[in-house]
C-alpha cells in the first residue's frame, strides 16, 4: 500500500515524512478493509430483504448485536489510530528542537506573497514595527537596528540547508492562510496575531529540474502553497522554494548578505605632497 501511495504523491524530502507516509497507509489499508466490510454487508441486506423474499414487511427489526459489536469495534480502531499514532506524531513534530541547533527563519503570509526573513550571520532578528511596512518593507524590518543590518528578506523565495533542523515562524499580516510544503510533509494554517512555530529537517537536496526558475516552464517546482481561500488572488499565491547542500546554502546567504550590508565607508588619504607640508 504504502509504495502504491508514494507513486501518487510528492517524493519525501523530510526526516520525519516517512512516519507519515507510513500512518497514511495504515489508515488506507484499515479503510479498504471498511469499504470492502460495509460493501458486503449492502449487498447481502439488498439481497437478504429483497421484495420478492419478503412480501410483508417485518416490524421487529433486528433482534442481534452484531452492529453494535461492529460500530464498537470501529471506535476503538480510530482511538488506537488517535491516541498512538496521530497524537504521538504530532508531538514530534511541534516539540522544538534545543536551542542554537535549529536554523530559525521567519515567514510571513499576505495576500498574496510570502515574505521570508533571514536573521543574517549574526543569528538575530532585527526589530520589525507595523509603522515601518512600506510598499519596499513588507515586514517593517528596521535597518538602523544594529540586528537588523545584515538580515535577509526574499519574497516567495525560502531557501533552506539539507541536514539541518529548521524551525520556521509562521505569521499572518491580514487572513488565514494556509502553509504548505508538500515534499517536506509540512502544512499549518497560519493565524493572524500568531506566530506559530513548525519545524521539521530536510533530507533530500531539490532536483536540478525542481528548482526555480528553470521548473516553471514544467511544473516540477518544489512550491510554497497557500492552502486556504485567501481572498480573489488565492490561485497566485505561491512561492518556491529550494533545499541546498550546505556549502552551497552559505554561498548563497553571503551573496544575499552582501548585497544589503552597507558599504564600508572610504577613508581618503592626502595627498603625499600635502603630507610633507604638514611635517615640522
Amino acid at each position: 500500500m504504502l509504495a502504491l501511495l508514494q507513486d501518487w504523491m510528492p517524493v519525501n524530502g523530510a526526516a520525519h515524512g516517512q512516519a507519515l507516509d507510513e500512518m497514511s497507509a495504515l489508515v488506507h489499508w484499515i479503510m479498504l478493509v471498511l469499504f470492502i466490510g460495509w460493501g458486503a454487508y449492502f449487498a447481502y441486506t439488498l439481497f437478504r430483504f429483497r421484495a420478492g423474499a419478503n412480501p410483508r414487511a417485518s416490524y421487529r427489526g433486528a433482534t442481534s448485536h452484531f452492529s453494535q459489536y461492529v460500530e464498537i469495534s470501529v471506535a476503538v480502531v480510530e482511538v488506537v489510530l488517535l491516541v498512538f499514532f496521530a497524537i504521538p506524531a504530532w508531538a514530534s513534530w511541534v516539540t522544538p528542537p534545543a536551542d542554537g541547533e535549529a536554523l530559525e527563519i521567519r515567514v510571513t503570509a499576505e495576500q498574496f506573497l510570502w515574505s521570508v526573513h533571514y536573521s543574517g550571520p549574526d543569528g538575530v532578528f532585527g526589530r520589525t514595527g507595523l509603522e515601518m511596512i512600506t510598499p519596499t518593507n513588507a515586514i517593517g524590518l528596521d535597518r538602523s537596528d544594529p540586528n537588523g543590518v545584515d538580515d535577509v528578506i526574499s519574497t516567495n523565495q525560502l531557501h533552506l540547508p539539507v541536514d539541518r533542523p529548521v524551525t520556521l515562524l509562521l505569521s499572518s499580516k491580514d487572513v488565514i492562510h494556509g502553509f504548505a510544503l508538500q515534499q517536506m510533509r509540512v502544512k499549518q494554517d497560519i493565524i493572524p496575531g500568531l506566530m506559530i512555530p513548525v519545524h521539521f529537517t530536510p533530507i533530500l537536496v531539490t532536483p536540478e529540474e525542481s528548482e526555480y526558475p528553470a521548473c516553471a516552464g514544467d511544473k516540477t517546482c518544489w512550491e510554497i502553497a497557500c492552502a486556504q481561500l485567501c481572498g480573489l488572488g488565492h490561485y497566485r499565491m505561491r512561492g518556491f522554494y529550494t533545499v541546498h547542500e550546505q556549502a552551497d546554502f552559505d554561498a548563497w546567504m553571503a551573496e544575499q548578505v552582501a548585497a544589503v550590508m552597507p558599504a564600508p565607508a572610504v577613508v581618503e588619504e592626502p595627498p603625499a605632497d600635502e603630507e610633507e607640508q604638514q611635517s615640522p
